[in-house]
C-alpha cells in the first residue's frame, strides 16, 4: 500500500508548523491516521519563507497505478494570530480535551487558533455543486482537511494558513476526472483512511459516483456515457455536448447504470466504440479485457445473421466493420446499437430513455439504436 496526497499533505504541514516552532529542521515527521495508527513520512525539504515555512513530501501510492504517485505535495505554514497564545509550546492530548506546556501544567480551556486552506500551484478549486466540498473552496476534500488540522495541533494551537501546492498539479489533474468533476487548476487532495490500496475499483467507483452527483446538481438531464477518450471527442464533434454532460465510464459500466437509476435524468445517451459497448450487449458489465470475454464472436454471429451472409474470421471488430460496404456497416451498427439498447433498458428497468451511438477508431458514426 501507499499513502494518499491527504496524508503527505498532513505530514508537509506538521513538519512545517514544527520548524516554526522549534527553528530546528525536521528530516522526517510522524502523523496519525484516520485508522488511528501512525505513520513516518521522510521530508523532501523544510525551508523557512519570509512569512512562514514550507515542507515537502514525495508521494509513494505503493503497486497503485496513481497518477500521482511520485508526485510533490508541499504545504506552507504562516500564522495568522498576532500572539501565540503560549501556542507554539502546547500540545493536545487526550483527544484534544487537555492542554499541557513546557512545564508540565494542565490547562483544560485554551485558545484555539483557526485554520485556513487555500489551494497553492497544482491543486485545484471546486467550482460546481455536487462536491464534498462547496465550489469556490480549494480542492482539499473533508478528511486531508481534518488529518492537516490533527497533525498541526500535535505541535501548536496557533492560528494558521494552509497552502497545499503539488508542482505540475495542473498537467496530471488533466488525466484524472478532475475536469469533468469541475474542478479547475490542478489535482485534489484526496483520501478518506490515508492509504492508497492497490488497484483499487472502489477508488475509480466512488470517482464515478461524484460525477453523478456533480451532473444532477448542475441541472444536467441528458448525460453522455462514454468509455473513454475515442467516445468524449465523439460525443464533443457529433452531439456537441459540452464537458459537463460527458462522463468517461471507463468500464465500470455495471456499476455507472445502477447508479445513474436514482438520479433525476430524462435520457442517458451511451457513445463509445463498438468493439467495447458490444460487451453490453452480451450481459457483460465489466468491459475490462482481462475481466470479460472478446465481443468479436458475438458481433460476428450477429453479422452473419443481419447481412445473411458467410464472413471471414476477423480478430478484432473495427477490421470486421471495415470490410463491409457502407450500407452493410450501417444495418450491423443499427442493430448492435440496438442490442446494447436494449439490455440497458433491461438492467435499468427504463429508467430513463437511452440511445446508443456507436463509432470507430476514427470517432466516425457506425450506428445508432434505440
Amino acid at each position: 500500500m501507499g499513502f494518499t496526497t491527504g496524508s503527505c499533505a498532513a505530514a508537509a504541514a506538521k513538519a512545517a508548523a514544527q520548524f516554526l516552532c522549534t527553528g530546528k529542521e525536521p528530516q522526517s515527521i510522524e502523523i496519525g491516521l484516520p485508522d488511528e495508527n501512525r505513520a513516518s513520512f521522510t521530508l523532501l525539504y523544510v525551508r523557512r519563507r519570509d512569512d512562514g515555512a514550507v515542507a515537502a513530501v514525495r508521494k509513494d501510492a505503493g503497486d497503485d497505478p496513481d497518477v500521482t504517485d511520485g508526485a510533490i505535495v508541499e504545504a506552507a505554514i504562516c500564522w495568522t494570530d498576532n500572539t501565540d497564545n503560549g501556542g507554539d509550546h502546547l500540545k493536545i492530548t487526550n483527544a484534544g480535551k487537555q492542554f499541557k506546556d513546557n512545564s508540565g501544567n494542565d490547562h483544560l480551556e485554551a485558545r484555539i487558533g483557526s485554520i485556513h486552506f487555500e489551494a497553492g500551484a497544482g491543486v485545484g478549486r471546486v467550482t460546481k455543486p455536487g462536491l464534498s466540498i462547496p465550489p469556490g473552496e480549494a480542492a482539499i476534500n473533508p478528511t486531508p482537511r481534518r488529518m492537516i488540522e490533527a497533525a498541526l495541533r500535535e505541535i501548536t494551537l496557533r492560528g494558521a494558513r494552509v497552502v497545499v501546492s503539488i508542482p505540475g498539479g495542473k498537467e496530471i489533474a488533466a488525466r484524472t476526472f478532475n475536469p469533468g468533476l469541475g474542478i479547475e487548476g490542478g489535482l485534489s487532495i484526496l483520501g478518506t483512511s490515508g492509504r492508497v490500496r492497490p488497484f483499487s475499483c472502489p477508488a475509480v467507483r466512488t470517482s464515478l459516483k461524484y460525477c453523478l452527483n456533480v451532473a444532477a446538481a448542475t441541472g444536467v438531464e441528458r448525460p453522455v456515457f462514454v468509455p473513454g477518450h475515442i467516445g468524449a471527442r465523439a460525443a464533443r464533434r457529433h452531439l456537441g455536448a459540452p464537458d459537463e454532460r460527458i462522463i468517461e465510464v471507463s468500464n465500470e459500466w455495471g456499476f455507472i447504470l445502477d447508479a445513474a437509476v436514482s438520479c433525476p435524468f430524462q435520457a442517458v445517451m451511451i457513445l463509445g466504440h463498438s468493439g467495447k459497448l458490444a460487451k453490453l450487449a452480451m450481459n457483460e458489465w465489466d468491459t475490462h479485457s482481462s475481466r470479460s470475454p472478446s465481443a468479436v464472436p458475438f458481433v460476428t454471429d450477429l453479422a452473419a445473421r443481419v447481412l445473411g451472409k458467410e464472413l471471414e474470421e476477423c480478430n478484432t471488430i473495427e477490421g470486421l466493420f471495415a470490410d463491409f460496404s457502407t450500407r452493410e456497416s450501417k444495418m450491423l451498427g443499427d442493430e448492435l446499437a440496438g442490442a446494447v439498447c436494449r439490455a440497458i433498458r433491461k438492467r435499468t428497468q427504463a429508467a430513463w430513455e437511452v440511445k446508443v451511438i456507436l463509432v470507430n477508431m476514427k470517432g466516425d458514426l457506425i450506428g445508432r439504436g434505440c
